[in-house]
């Protein structure tokens, strides 16, 4: 593979024999646009240390690449690890490849999205992985680059693309989708609670000339909510913007494939770890991992049947959030929601009560005095999170 190295914009490769200059994923690298820290860094790597640091090879895959600061700290702290990551976006590949210069020998970088994990993973022979982190989200060079169209405070022609070499841009989905499908992408996917109206305003103006800026589009939300609504909750454009962002990168449907597809790739004692920024992607996360620590053998039997045990046990009761001092280093973790999960070896017995235990509490505490209908006197939200009881070896 060679030895990458930086400098005066240009990516060389070095052998023994030549010194070559090579045009990057077919972008021109310059500057860095946009600055990068890596979210809840720390704790990442304490979930995946168990999983890649068991001795001898093992292989990591870093499904949303962007900049490489997850996957660089990883490379760094398990000297045997390989490194596979997988980003849409050419011009994050060009910058994580110079990042990750000194790993060049056991590093892949693929142009993919998550959903073509199987794939990527079949093509470079790999059957099977140790480690996988999904940081899902936009990164911070599409949302620092003025030219990509992701940010409402800054205009820009209105793209959203995180490939840029292929796809529908936003502003084709503001100029020719129809009321009804405006309306059910801001609601859905931006939770937009004024979306008809929105709807309505995006429709009026694209009548009288065609939208083609992030400052206009901007400029037509902000007038379409009520103004005491947009005195609260940021910027009254965020959810129309993470709307049409989710619409043309197809996001949700891409991570409701991914998901699935990477945990049934994990090895024993592998470990995925999730981190989400909206509830969309954090509910899409939950009901992927919750399929698989659940007993699916029938609740009545006092044993479980063979096969038809948990495959994974979850890392962490609920969702993870972001501490103070994480928030303060990094605003852009604000909203961040961490989940992890290991597979679990089917020949050992697993330790710690399971599903089919806590419903046997639940049906007796039903049948006792002052207990609610959840089974138990307690709240039945008492997890800080989001309510998920489950076993998980921290916080």
């Amino acid at each position: 593979m060679g030895i990458w190295r930086y400098d005066a914009g240009v990516v060389r490769r070095q052998d023994a024999y030549t010194t070559e200059p090579v045009q990057p994923m077919g972008v021109q690298m310059g500057e860095l646009r946009g600055t990068h820290v890596p979210v809840l860094l720390e704790r990442c790597l304490e979930l995946l240390a168990p999983a890649l640091g068991r001795g001898g090879r093992t292989v990591h895959v870093d499904a949303t690449l962007g900049l490489a600061g997850h996957a660089e700290a990883v490379l760094a702290a398990h000297p045997e690890t390989v490194l596979i990551g997988l980003d849409r976006d050419t011009e994050a590949l060009a910058h994580a490849r110079v990042r990750l210069a000194r790993f060049a020998d056991r590093v892949h970088l693929e142009h993919a999205v998550y959903d073509e994990l199987p794939e990527v993973l079949d093509r470079l022979g790999y059957p099977t992985i140790d480690g996988i982190l999904f940081d899902l989200g936009v990164s911070s060079l599409q949302l620092d680059a003025p030219d990509r169209g992701f940010a409402y405070a800054q205009d820009a022609p209105l793209d959203m693309r995180m490939d840029q070499t292929r796809g529908t841009t936003a502003e084709e989905v503001v100029n020719t989708y129809g009321h009804p499908e405006l309306t059910r992408l801001l609601r859905v996917y931006g939770e937009e609670k004024f979306a008809g109206r929105i709807a309505s305003a995006i429709i009026r103006e694209r009548e009288r000339v065609r939208i083609t800026s992030s400052a206009r589009l901007a400029e037509l939300v902000r007038d379409a909510i009520p103004a005491p609504a947009r005195r609260t909750g940021g910027h009254p454009a965020k959810r129309t913007f993470q709307a049409l962002r989710i619409e043309v990168n197809r996001e949700l449907a891409a991570l409701e494939t991914a998901l699935p597809a990477a945990l049934d790739k994990l090895d024993v004692g592998g470990r995925m770890v999730v981190l989400s920024y909206h509830s969309l992607e954090d509910r899409l996360t939950k009901q992927a991992l919750a399929d698989r620590v659940r007993s699916k053998g029938p609740i009545d039997l006092p044993v479980e049947l063979p096969g038809t045990g948990p495959t994974f046990r979850l890392l962490s009761r609920g969702a993870e959030l972001p501490g103070e001092g994480e928030v303060a280093a990094n605003p852009r973790a604000a909203s961040v929601r961490l989940r992890a999960a290991e597979r679990l070896d089917p020949n050992v017995a697993q330790q710690g009560r399971t599903d089919r235990e806590r419903y046997r509490r639940r049906v007796k505490g039903m049948h006792q005095p002052g207990t609610t209908a959840g089974g138990s006197g307690r709240d039945p939200q008492r997890s800080v999170r989001d309510g998920t009881d489950e076993e998980g070896e921290g916080t």
